[in-house]
């Protein structure tokens, strides 16, 4: 099992949303930002590192939503999903090929990664029970 964080960037009630870069697992696929947990790593500190690699922005993590595991052919991944906002820097894709800002009832319009619909479903939940 492999723990991966991820990162649910709200700004202005729009969530943040990445595309895999070319050449990489599930290339083109759509996605949270995140990714592995390091050894001895807390999974707050991961998902802020990973942001500040993947995206050069600076995060503050408010809430954990619940975990997702998910059979991949070649692997299992316990998903570990974070609101968080921004608190700084510029956004630029290194690992990505291209990113959008959309509102939780659009997200199902990205062709996803399957390990991220659970957490799709959940902020949709959300938002319809606010």
């Amino acid at each position: 099992m492999i723990d991966v964080t991820c990162a649910i960037i709200i700004q202005n009630t729009r969530i943040l949303c990445v595309q895999r870069g070319r050449g990489r697992h599930l290339a083109g696929k759509w996605e949270f930002p995140g990714g592995k947990v390091h050894d001895g790593e807390a999974m707050e500190a991961s998902i802020v590192r990973e942001v500040r690699e993947e995206l050069d922005l600076d995060i503050e993590v408010r809430e954990k939503l619940n975990a997702v595991t998910y059979e991949y052919p070649d692997k299992t991944v316990r998903l570990v999903p974070f609101i968080c906002r921004i608190t700084g820097g510029k956004l630029r894709l290194h690992e990505h090929q291209a990113h959008q800002w959309l509102d939780p009832a659009d997200l199902d319009r990205l062709d996803w990664c399957d390990a991220d619909r659970p957490i799709i479903q959940e902020l949709q939940r959300a938002r319809l029970n606010r």
